[in-house]
């Protein structure tokens, strides 16, 4: 496969930094006594780093700055990653840390009452944690039906107690970050009801994703820092909510961001995460998604945290999806066949049309062309289905060769002669590759009659499937 256009990835869209002027300082003390420590945050499951500090001789680092940092899960880790200490971050951030590195679990974290609940909760979880190893490994080692019920029933009474220990924690102290982080931890209620029919299976689905949010502010930014959030909000977007209908997805996006609007951090974020997971698509249709994104956000001046390369990339990719979207009428090309003579796309009289990028000196096009002719030839074409295929590389010579070595004579073929190329950049008219975003070769759209996009980046095996489906439809409308 041929790349035309490199995309940049942003993967730099998720770095945060609007902060007040109020000042940190965290002062941790170990027995390490030398080298750099740094002081990070959780970002999704991994850290990133805040700021660094050395190691002094008395084992001292100490991190300090003239501004407030976002409430979340922070972290002391020494260059090495062996050691580091874990603390919440919220309100009060003149933290003191001393620490032990034979037994960090035991570190006195003081200055904030936020890190008194969170180490207890480390203390507390980490003893149950073990009795409900215990009680699993004992309960799959169990060699009869008493023993099985035995390690059972104490696994569930102390999974009990520890869902309990976090419920009091989250009643007692609500606005607590250590009750935000429970909260986001716990697992989405699902209906016990057994689904008999379809429609039982639809309402489980449809409770699932209602409740897959309970406990999870839009409007809170500290979540943000965590390694809970990042995960869940991948896992609704790519397996929970429906794929197919970008409106309904956009519909969602829109409420979650309007949530976020008095949260800095967290519109950022999601706004930034949106931007990425969307402006390469793993499904046809949601480029949709990112060119709402485009027109409603970033090009209102909505996401000013964006550096101007970072803008231009996604300025770039675009308009170079929005003049091409499922559901929508082609773009015209007005180009010449291989005698010279004008053939414009809207000229082509056919039920479905396949408009066709390629080059012929790109591999992948070699392997594809032969399989499009050749069901072209036994099931399309006899359907009323065109090929209207176009030249993207100034190669003329080796394209009439392959059209004559290959008798792709039946096909429309088109490429653009250098005047045209010249007048249309005079006129500043966008050109083939961006009215239908062709950034690699082959790249494959279908048509309908009327030449509004019913499928895009297709291979052959694509285009034969909707095919199907869309004459299966069709003769069942006629029939009805």
């Amino acid at each position: 496969m041929k790349n035309i256009t490199s995309i940049i990835i942003l993967t730099t869209l998720c770095s945060l930094a609007t902060y007040t002027s109020t000042a940190y300082q965290v002062i941790f003390q170990s027995n390490h006594r030398s080298g750099i420590a740094y002081l990070a945050y959780y970002m999704g499951p991994n850290f990133n780093i805040e700021d660094s500090a050395a190691v002094d001789k008395k084992g001292q680092a100490i991190f300090k700055n003239n501004r407030k940092l976002p409430g979340g899960i922070y972290a002391v880790v020494f260059a090495d990653k062996r050691y580091s200490v874990e603390f919440l971050l919220d309100k009060e951030q003149n933290i003191n840390i001393v620490a032990d590195t034979a037994s960090l679990l035991k570190a006195a974290v003081t200055g904030s009452k936020e890190n008194l609940l969170f180490q207890a909760y480390q203390r507390y979880t980490a003893e149950i944690g073990k009795s409900l190893s215990r009680e699993r490994t004992a309960y799959l080692k169990a060699t009869n039906k008493a023993d099985s019920s035995l390690h059972e029933a104490n696994y569930i009474r102390l999974n009990t107690e520890l869902n309990n220990y976090r419920l009091r924690i989250m009643k007692s102290q609500p606005s607590s970050l250590m009750a935000s982080l429970l909260n986001a931890m716990r697992e989405s209620p699902y209906p016990a009801k057994p689904p008999v029919t379809r429609q039982d299976s639809l309402d489980n689905y449809n409770f699932y994703k209602a409740h897959f949010w309970d406990g999870i502010s839009f409007m809170d930014d500290r979540i943000v820092r965590t390694p809970f959030f990042l995960p869940k909000l991948e896992r609704y977007y790519r397996e929970v909510i429906g794929q197919s209908e970008p409106d309904s997805l956009i519909k969602d996006i829109d409420y979650k961001l309007l949530l976020a609007r008095t949260a800095p951090e967290m519109y950022k974020f999601l706004l930034n995460w949106l931007t990425d997971e969307y402006i390469t698509p793993k499904y046809m249709g949601q480029d949709a998604i990112f060119v709402h994104l485009f027109n409603n956000y970033h090009s209102k001046g909505l996401s000013p945290w964006l550096n101007a390369k970072q803008m231009e990339t996604i300025s770039r990719r675009a308009y170079m999806q929005m003049s091409n979207l499922i559901g929508e009428k082609a773009a015209n090309l007005h180009l010449v066949d291989t005698a010279g003579n004008p053939r414009d796309l809207y000229d082509v009289e056919a039920d479905y049309t396949i408009v066709l990028f390629w080059d012929p000196t790109c591999g992948h096009c070699k392997e594809e062309l032969p399989r499009i002719d050749s069901i072209y030839r036994g099931s399309w074409k006899s359907k009323n289905v065109k090929i209207y295929a176009v030249l993207t590389e100034k190669l003329q010579r080796e394209w009439m060769k392959y059209i004559s070595d290959h008798n792709l004579q039946d096909w429309i073929n088109v490429y653009q002669t250098k005047e045209m190329e010249e007048e249309e950049r005079k006129a500043q008219r966008p050109g083939f590759r961006q009215l239908f975003d062709v950034i690699m070769t082959p790249t494959v759209f279908l048509l309908d009659k009327e030449k509004r996009i019913i499928g895009k980046k297709l291979s052959w095996q694509q285009i034969n499937d909707l095919l199907e489906v869309k004459r299966s439809k069709g003769s069942k409308q006629k029939t009805n």
